[in-house]
């Protein structure tokens, strides 16, 4: 009885492997993988931005517009729930990327302020937290892009004949990704120019 059952089971286990399921749970867990990296370096972002705000409140006060803008962003980003369920729900990814795209915007207007303050832009901790900023945008960037390719290969397979009938049979649905008008928006970095001499701190 026991042979039988395993027989069964070893029979069944063939069939989905021939009709794309492993292919599927292959690429469902390289998207959901790839998103957890979005996801990890959008929040160092996020962590990066109170420090850099203290920073520049301290040396530009009066900026109050512009600190606000960043501090009600990352408020934004840090409400919404981003956890992997947020790939079912275009809607919800949406209103994810959106929020993303608020927070470079706000950020970009922040460092913008440097320019104005000679003092900030020579300040140490300044540089050094601009400097993680610039780098962690690279990392969004490449993370984003690799989302993207993951997303790409599972939705093919998903749509695909015959995978589309498994996918169908077992509740895969395709995913969202960035789009070009989004992309567009969130790839655009925070611009930051040291050219000008810097000034001789205070005294």
């Amino acid at each position: 009885m026991r042979t039988i059952m395993y027989l069964m089971l070893a029979v069944m286990a063939m069939g989905l492997s021939g009709c794309g399921y492993n292919r599927i749970q292959a690429a469902d867990e390289q998207v959901k993988a790839s998103w957890a990296e979005v996801l990890n370096q959008y929040q160092r972002r996020a962590d990066l931005v109170p420090n850099l705000v203290n920073v520049v409140k301290g040396y530009a006060s009066h900026e109050r517009q512009v600190l606000t803008e960043v501090t009600e962003a990352r408020a934004r980003v840090g409400s919404i729930q981003a956890t992997p369920e947020l790939l079912n729900d275009p809607e919800a990814f949406a209103r994810f990327q959106a929020a993303q795209a608020q927070m470079t915007s706000a950020l970009s207007r922040l460092l913008a302020v440097a320019e104005n303050y000679p003092q900030l832009k020579a300040d140490a901790l300044f540089r050094d937290l601009q400097a993680q900023l610039e780098g962690t945008e690279n990392r969004i960037t490449v993370a984003r892009n690799r989302y993207i390719q993951a997303v790409q290969e599972y939705n093919v397979l998903v749509r695909s004949v015959p995978t589309n009938f498994t996918a169908m049979i077992f509740g895969y649905k395709p995913r969202p990704s960035f789009t070009v008008e989004n992309e567009r928006a969130i790839s655009t970095a925070p611009t930051v120019d040291f050219s000008a001499p810097a000034a001789s701190p205070a005294r």
